[in-house]
């Protein structure tokens, strides 16, 4: 019964967050649900790097800066090149917060009539209030110009695209790690290995690769299904966040992957001396986070306010392109975990929230 129970609670909770993914962007593994006829080939999907069609070449960024993110996700372009110029920088579909997108889209049109080499020496600033979405652009559009300067014979025959390439050295370095910690904390309690599996899902995990789960990342999958290699790694760790518990293994993700976790244990080692919060203050703070969490998921389920989720602080691994808020608050967490042993953790991450609603006896 207590089986059944769990297998219940995960599939209730799989069904809010397919709910949650129709009501960001009207899609569901890949369909768009709110225009059924039109053709499924406008989804998010690894594309040939280069294609010539007619007088213009089109570099597609989807492999190029396949590890670039927003905050939600890739932000793929097409550069379109005539006449040894840029025609125009086309935006791709992707799952950023539309308001802010729109807002960063501005940009697409500053690189216009320049060559490659101009492109890339002309200087260009994140559009404020869209920070992700904006560096995310010009990141893309970066990556294009440099594939064209690099590859100018290229330019006369199509490339054919190797799959395998999706997978930067950042991705592959992540889904290594990500391997390890489905595995060895199930062999082993040493304290040594705990403790380089942890440094390795800060390093890798968070500040190299920028992979982790959240709500945008988990909407992500659930709005575009399954996008070849590139969806690997995150698959994975939604398989420990998810599956793992229905053999025992409870929390698995957020105390042994996790990387913003993992960086809160590791400097909450620092500081033995913990704060003794008292069993009311504990009740009171843990029923705080579900409140939060519930207010949260009402919002999405209503289609309203999905903002929220460009503030969760696993951003800040992503520091190039964090807002300063985010990166504020996570490093005041941080330091709040030399006295309070994972307080993100345990009060606060509506992501981590989620994973526990998922399990039974909470």
């Amino acid at each position: 019964m207590k089986h059944l129970r769990n297998i219940v609670q995960l599939l209730i909770c799989l069904v809010v967050l397919a709910v949650a993914a129709i009501q960001h962007s009207g899609r569901l593994f890949g369909v768009d649900l709110r225009q059924p006829t039109k053709a499924q080939t406008d989804a998010v999907q690894v594309a040939d790097t280069l294609r010539i069609a007619g007088d213009t070449v089109v570099v597609n960024t989807s492999v190029l800066a396949g590890d670039v993110k927003g905050y939600a996700g890739p932000v793929p372009l097409e550069v379109r090149l005539v006449g040894g110029k840029i025609q125009s920088v086309v935006a791709l579909d992707n799952v950023e917060t539309p308001d802010f997108f729109h807002a960063a889209s501005e940009l697409l049109t500053v690189w216009d009539g320049l060559t490659p080499e101009e492109a890339l020496e002309k200087k260009v600033d994140a559009v404020s209030g869209a920070t992700f979405s904006s560096r995310a652009i010009i990141a893309n559009a970066q990556s294009g110009m440099e594939y064209l300067v690099a590859n100018p014979a290229k330019v006369e025959q199509p490339h054919q695209w190797n799959p395998l390439s999706a997978l930067s050295w950042a991705s592959l370095a992540g889904l290594l790690v990500a391997m390890l910690a489905a595995v060895v904390p199930l062999l082993t309690k040493n304290k040594l290995v705990r403790t380089l599996q942890l440094l390795l899902n800060v390093a890798v995990l968070g500040l190299w690769s920028g992979t982790f789960l959240s709500y945008s990342a988990l909407l992500s999958l659930f709005e575009n299904g399954w996008r070849g290699w590139l969806s690997l790694l995150p698959l994975l760790l939604v398989v420990m966040a998810f599956v793992y518990p229905l053999f025992g293994k409870k929390q698995y993700y957020c105390t042994h992957v996790c990387p913003y976790g993992s960086l809160q244990e590791l400097t909450g080692r620092l500081n033995k001396r913990k704060w003794q919060l008292g069993q009311r203050w504990t009740k009171r703070l843990t029923l705080f986070r579900e409140v939060l969490w519930a207010v949260l998921t009402l919002l999405m389920l209503a289609g309203v306010w999905f903002q929220w989720m460009d503030y969760e602080l696993f951003t800040a691994f992503i520091f190039r392109s964090a807002s300063v808020v985010v990166i504020v608050f996570a490093v005041l967490f941080v330091v709040l975990s030399l006295f309070v042993a994972r307080p993100y953790c345990r009060f606060v991450c509506p992501t981590g929230t989620l994973f526990k609603m998922s399990e039974t006896n909470q």
